[in-house]
């Protein structure tokens, strides 16, 4: 069975094909597992997840990391178990964070939870000398030239090394070269004429039936079977839906529920001077919810940053459906009374909500990052991440790049990319149908009709990941064991995010809080500091 590696459009500019995709095709094919490994990254893994078990087909994940600055000295690597995904994703953040080479590999006691696989015949001797078990050498078939490969193959047979055939995926069809090699334009940040032949991969490295690989060189069938031996022991299982809360610590009581009880009786007495049977009843109601759905510490670690925050003579605002519940009043997170205005608490949660709720809390843009630094001091930097968010292509941004890779300048391309809507890049075919406003654009002539045609393809690629505007992300255990992290577009802030986005981090069950930055919470600081000051004068 192979391939071993295949790379998806979530590789940035690298690979060109969704996942969904990939996964289709595989399926298509029969094959009973598939690899992922995006160069360098793991933005996509879990979307991986999700398709391949939609389809039944069963996920190997893994990534294909450089060891330096050159891109063809990799190593595969693939998790054998949850641990080893754990390892992989630390590795990936080493690369990101502080840079990667074979000794931080070699530093490691053992690497029984993961497969290492080199094309690197140095390389694999290193290896092999001490995870002997889990290294193979990797041979990248060559279909233009079946007699070398033959050649190399049996020279392989004769020295007895540990191989695995693959056939690297970086396109899904044999057609799309072209949508590989302008990816690969766009991130040099050159012309399709002056790409380096370096950064493309070859035009054979499609998705090609391993079936009928698998029959050309049915005489190295023990080199198909070590990846059937591969992919049999790659059992990882990131328990996507399952929540991973931090864990609030507390000595005061002899669980955390009490622990919140207590808390929220007491702040009900502060918010009330007279308590009703009615304030009672919905506060006993809404906490019992909280418990059946395990949120407790969710709510306590939010309570723990709105305290700090106040203590500290913050200005803050809890904002959204949070108003609705009485524990995020009497918490001090709400200042909206939802009993006096009668507000329906279970559009803020309810029992058949399985997701945390969302406590969106307002700071002033000039102190936000004072409690931000406060989270990462109380719970761990190895347990603290901002979250990212992926930036995709949109229609201008697809047409000025592929533009730009077919030699026009900006000054060439500005008069058409103004003229293009805010709309999805697949659009761009039809545009003249849906916007009557670019019909006198040339679109239907060349070079501009290949253009807007690649372009269209591009449509949800991911462009470059940035950061998000609020999410933070607190992991009970090393945040490192279920994702992987780098440093943020403008790496002097030195702001340190997830690789998946949001929607896969809520999905992996880790937990999101939402510490937002507001600049007229800025101004109102000022204006009472001024009128402070005023007061003061006179």
């Amino acid at each position: 069975m192979i391939p071993l590696h295949v790379l998806s459009n979530y590789s940035l500019l690298r690979g060109t094909s969704p996942i969904e995709n990939l996964v289709n095709r595989a399926a298509e094919f029969g094959l009973p597992a598939l690899a992922l490994t995006d160069f360098n990254n793991m933005y996509g893994h879990i979307s991986f997840y999700k398709h391949t078990t939609t389809k039944g087909v069963k996920p190997i994940f893994g990534v294909k990391i450089s060891l330096g600055e050159n891109e063809t000295d990799y190593i595969l690597i693939l998790a054998k178990n949850n641990p080893g995904y754990g390892k992989v994703c630390k590795f990936i953040t080493r690369k990101k964070l502080a840079g990667f080479s074979l000794d931080v590999i070699l530093s490691e006691p053992h690497l029984n939870d993961l497969f290492l696989i080199t094309p690197d015949r140095n390389t694999y001797n290193v290896l092999s000398g001490k995870f002997r078990e889990s290294v193979y050498l990797e041979y990248v078939l060559k279909p233009q030239d079946k007699k070398l490969t033959v050649s190399n193959l049996l020279t392989l047979q004769e020295e007895k090394v540990k191989t695995v055939i693959t056939a690297p995926v970086y396109f899904l069809d044999k057609n799309d070269y072209l949508l590989h090699k302008t990816v690969s334009a766009i991130r040099e940040k050159t012309t399709l004429t002056n790409v380096q032949k370096s950064s493309l991969s070859s035009e054979t490295s499609y998705f090609v039936d391993p079936g009928k690989i698998r029959k050309k060189y049915n005489e190295f069938s023990k080199y198909f079977d070590n990846t059937e031996y591969i992919a049999s022991n790659c059992n990882v299982n990131l328990e996507i839906g399952k929540l991973k809360f931090p864990h609030f610590s507390q000595q005061q009581f002899p669980d955390n529920f009490a622990y919140l009880h207590q808390l929220c009786f007491s702040g009900l007495e502060k918010r009330y001077p007279k308590v009703s049977k009615k304030h009672i009843d919905r506060l006993n109601y809404e906490l019992d919810v909280i418990f059946e759905l395990q949120f407790t510490d969710y709510f306590l670690v939010v309570w723990d940053i709105v305290r700090e925050a106040k203590q500290r003579g913050m200005l803050i605002v809890g904002r959204g459906s949070a108003a609705n519940s009485l524990v995020s009043h009497v918490l001090g997170f709400t200042d909206v009374d939802p009993i006096k205005y009668d507000l329906y608490f279970e559009r803020f949660l309810n029992r058949g909500r399985l997701s945390p709720p969302d406590i969106d809390i307002d700071f002033s843009w000039r102190e936000r990052d004072a409690i931000i630094k406060y989270v990462y001091d109380k719970y761990g930097y190895d347990h603290v991440a901002m979250i990212s968010t992926t930036i995709t292509f949109r229609a201008r941004s697809a047409f000025r790049e592929v533009a730009k890779v077919f030699g026009f300048s900006n000054e060439q391309i500005a008069p058409f990319a103004k003229s293009i809507p805010w709309t999805s890049a697949k659009n761009l075919e039809n545009l003249p149908e849906l916007f009557p406003e670019t019909k006198n654009l040339p679109f239907h002539e060349e070079p501009w009709l290949s253009i807007v045609k690649i372009a269209s393809r591009l449509s949800g690629f991911p462009r470059h990941i940035s950061i998000h505007p609020s999410g933070i992300v607190i992991s009970p255990v090393a945040i490192t064991n279920y994702v992987a992290l780098e440093f943020a577009k403008n790496k002097g802030l030195g702001i340190i995010i997830t690789q998946p986005d949001m929607y896969s981090i809520e999905e992996l069950g880790l937990v999101k809080i939402d510490l937002l930055s507001q600049r007229s919470l800025g101004v109102l600081r000022d204006t009472i500091l001024e009128i402070d000051k005023t007061e003061d004068e006179r």
